[in-house]
């Protein structure tokens, strides 16, 4: 984490994110299968952290995987997507955080269908489409 996110007071996290931004991203909270913003959005451009803006994703990354959720096969760059094991709701997983605020963004799944056979499985709440501008 960079040293001013670092710094950020949970005070301060709930006065920038949304009360269900907030669960997902600080608290490692889920949202429905198919119930987000961008589960089916397929529009080009780059997916960004809700909590600090890092860029995460792009969107010719981004998959249908049938899951609900936003899903990538990789993430923007080396180092952005930090991962640690995840073993709550009797399951073993790998969570998935932004590496530049601690953000959960979700799970990552070894059963994609590309060649990286990674499933980067993300919550809507947890990250923001930046449009490519139209100059």
């Amino acid at each position: 984490m960079s040293e001013d996110e670092e710094q950020r007071t949970e005070v301060e996290w709930r006065e920038q994110l949304s009360p269900d931004e907030y669960t997902v991203l600080r608290e490692k909270g889920t949202e429905r299968a198919f119930s987000g913003e961008y589960w089916d959005v397929f529009e080009e451009g780059m997916y960004r952290c809700r909590g600090c803006g890092e860029a995460l994703f792009e969107s010719d990354s981004k998959f249908d995987a049938g899951c609900g959720w936003p899903s990538f096969d990789r993430a923007a760059a080396d180092g952005v997507v930090e991962e640690a094991k995840d073993t709550s709701h009797g399951m073993i997983r790998t969570e998935i955080m932004c590496q530049k605020c601690g953000g959960h963004l979700g799970h990552v799944f070894p059963d994609g269908p590309t060649d990286t056979g990674l499933r980067y499985c993300v919550n809507s709440l947890s990250v923001r489409l930046d449009a490519p501008s139209e100059d």
